[in-house]
């Protein structure tokens, strides 16, 4: 979306939430760096930290997307922020990274459990350096454990939740989310953390480990669901029909109708019975029926459906309030009126990967916005720049580059301009 020339102009003129802190972001793949990225999007000063042939992220592409020298996935996970590239195995690259420390207000990292010591970038090290620094640990499993050597990958990590299990039909495979969901949830667990780390700081002045792991974060996600079995004692008995959660009553879940999809969330069963032309839905009590009577229910009601198209059923469902509503796929989303009028989008120039459309920010500051002052950066591109702050002059960073102890990379096109 594009916003009007005085929006723009407000925002980038308004202060930023963060403005100050630094975070130095030595994480990789999804969940870290996603979290950073959030912290950037409100004013942080997130210099990214990787190795000089660049991070795991920039040479695995998702979808294929391989883009121009950047790919769409480290493009859209590392946006407001700069990049140096430094070798923390090297004795200048550690010694680099313990003057950025000095300096820094979080430090986040997702190495493997054991690794941040080996490299002497632990919370124990780093706090005799800076005793104010955030410290945030993201793991796949905890820091300790008999699962600590596991690899944290989503969808071990969605399998192993539990909550495949709570949607598709009885007696078949269970299906995965549709997004990198695990991913997702950790990046905003830890983005959480930090800020209340931050918030306790400002009070206190002392700053402090913050330990996220993937397993915790995809658990405590289903607050409501677990708390029904391990509360309330009810089991997870998949139907023999595709019902959507296992906790909901029928019909809960998405219909084929005569032009496509239709999602349709617990109805009373009276009132959908006479919108679909289904008699024996008449007789029968919401509360207890829709559940003895699951998979007959959801057969019914999905025989009816076909019969109309998605926006007849839309007007004739939600005309007696039926909760109901059509299924997208990202173009349906992305031209969606709300979305527009929403501003969910956003449009930026990237130097080197022209322009830009991709999701903006997932909430709204009145006094301090967030918005982009960068793309994502390619590796070094600011190494020259971020140690002439720390004092270093051109020839020193000129013999550390021809040392391979950092990346440089100077020829860069001109930086993305103010988010349109």
């Amino acid at each position: 979306m594009t916003d009007s020339g005085a929006d723009t102009a407000s925002a980038a003129s308004a202060p930023e939430v963060l403005s100050g802190i630094r975070v130095l972001d030595c994480s990789i793949a999804m969940a870290g760096p996603f979290a950073a990225q959030r912290l950037g999007d409100l004013g942080a000063d997130v210099i990214k930290v990787e190795p000089p042939t660049g991070e795991w992220q920039r040479h695995a592409a998702a979808g294929g997307a391989t883009g121009n020298r950047i790919n769409v996935s480290f493009l859209s996970l590392n946006r407001n922020k700069r990049s140096i590239g430094v070798d923390l195995k090297s004795a200048e690259g550690k010694e680099i990274l313990y003057e950025l420390v000095k300096s820094a207000d979080v430090f986040l990292q997702n190495y493997r459990p054991g690794v941040a010591g080996r490299l002497g970038v632990d919370y124990e090290t780093l706090r005799e350096i800076n005793p104010s620094l955030v410290y945030v640990s993201i793991s796949g499993y905890g820091e300790d454990g008999p699962y600590r050597n596991r690899p944290g990958q989503d969808l071990l990590l969605q399998a192993m939740s539990g909550a495949m299990l709570s949607a598709g039909t009885a007696g078949n495979p269970p299906t995965p989310a549709g997004q990198y969901l695990v991913d997702a949830v950790t990046a905003s667990t830890a983005f959480e953390g930090v800020l209340a780390a931050l918030f306790h700081r400002e009070r206190t002045g002392q700053g402090q480990l913050v330990s996220v792991n993937m397993l915790d974060a995809i658990t405590t996600l289903q607050m409501q669901e677990l708390s029904v079995f391990t509360v309330g004692g009810v089991g997870q008995h998949r139907s023999e029909q595709p019902h959507a959660h296992v906790y909901i009553r029928a019909p809960y879940g998405a219909f084929s109708t005569a032009d496509g999809y239709l999602a349709l969330a617990m109805p009373d069963l009276h009132t959908l019975g006479e919108v679909i032309g289904e008699p024996s839905f008449l007789g029968m009590d919401t509360e207890t029926d829709s559940w003895a009577h699951r998979d007959e229910i959801y057969r019914k009601t999905a025989e009816r459906l076909t019969t109309r198209t998605t926006a007849e059923w839309m007007e004739a469902l939600g005309a007696v309030g039926i909760w109901a509503g059509p299924v997208y796929g990202y173009q349906d989303l992305v031209d969606d009126e709300q979305i527009k009028h929403n501003g969910t989008f956003i449009e930026y120039e990237h130097p080197t990967e022209g322009l830009v459309k991709t999701p903006g920010f997932p909430y709204k500051l009145s006094a301090t916005p967030a918005r982009i002052d960068r793309g994502a950066p390619l590796t070094g591109e600011h190494t020259r720049e971020i140690l002439v702050e720390l004092g270093y002059d051109d020839a020193r960073v000129d013999e550390l580059a021809a040392a391979g102890a950092v990346a440089v990379e100077d020829a860069v096109p001109e930086p993305a301009g103010e988010p349109a």
